[in-house]
């Protein structure tokens, strides 16, 4: 696989075309990926097929793609990751070992894509890959993590968007581990500018009303950024009680989620000269 470089592209012509990859389960429920995570498989029949995120190499999951790919005909060519949270990336030395012949890339985020045994290739933001016989332009769409990727199929205006959206529920924002919230909404608004018709997103349903689904996240992080004020203004100055006064009632196992999307709601208020650290630790804040 080797991307090519296109020039500047946006939303263009409007005319749309079929495309239906094949959604395969990673097989990997938990409180923080529901129901499991989606990977997605591009495949041309008796051709090159492509993988987009890797999951964890759960034995169902491998045996899913190779019952896929026997079934086309096809041979995996390439496993494309949005970016290296384990429930994305940990599969690929699992699927490496079942696939001899297939590469693995994604944006480099060196101290993460170590703890995976597969030698990665780089692609970064304007590149286009042939995946299953289609054109995917490579969109760098960071705040969930540093090296986030989304994938847009032009033709049918069809955007693979890893993890900045899951219908009816919200993304963390990692921040302990590279995440941005002022990137993420950037990241947000770059898609809503591309006007896609459908989102094939890492966790839940398939999204075919993009701009209601993207214009509600940016307004819901507007509205948490409100609450995150108002709550300052009360003098809550930690992040635990800031969060505790705003997520009600969410459970032991979320509850390390909604401190970092906290956090990262600070670092915003912060970089925008709305609010103070008062300690090396990044614990206590003031308006």
């Amino acid at each position: 696989m080797s991307p090519r470089r296109p020039g500047p592209f946006g939303p263009g012509k409007r005319s749309v075309t079929t495309f239906n990859p094949l959604l395969l389960t990673a097989h990997n429920p938990s409180p923080m990926t529901g129901a499991g995570n989606n990977t997605y498989l591009i495949v041309a029949e008796r051709g090159p097929a492509t993988l987009i995120d890797a999951g964890v190499g759960e034995p169902p999951h491998l045996a899913d793609l190779a019952s896929a790919l026997l079934i086309r005909h096809a041979r995996l060519e390439s496993v494309l990751v949005t970016h290296g949270h384990r429930d994305h990336a940990s599969g690929a030395p699992a699927i490496a070992s079942e696939h001899a012949g297939a590469t693995f890339a994604k944006r480099p985020w060196p101290k993460e894509d170590a703890q995976y045994a597969v030698p990665w290739q780089a692609i970064d933001d304007g590149d286009t890959i042939e995946a299953g016989g289609e054109p995917l332009v490579v969109l760098h769409t960071p705040g969930h993590s540093p090296d986030h990727l989304a994938f847009w199929h032009e033709p049918s205006r069809t955007i693979f968007t890893g993890d900045l959206v899951v219908a009816g529920s919200s993304v963390m924002i990692h921040w302990s581990a590279g995440g941005d919230l002022v990137q993420y909404m950037a990241s947000l608004e770059r898609l809503l500018a591309l006007e896609p018709h459908a989102l094939l997103p890492a966790h839940g349903p398939r999204i075919d009303q993009p701009a209601r689904v993207l214009t509600g996240y940016l307004e819901h992080r507007r509205r948490r950024e409100r609450q995150v004020i108002d709550a300052l203004r009360a003098g809550h100055a930690s992040v635990q009680a800031i969060t505790e006064s705003i997520y009600h009632g969410v459970s032991l196992a979320l509850m390390a989620a909604a401190r970092e999307n906290v956090r990262a709601h600070l670092e915003k208020l912060k970089k925008d000269g709305l609010a103070t650290n008062l300690t090396g630790d990044g614990d206590r804040w003031r308006l």
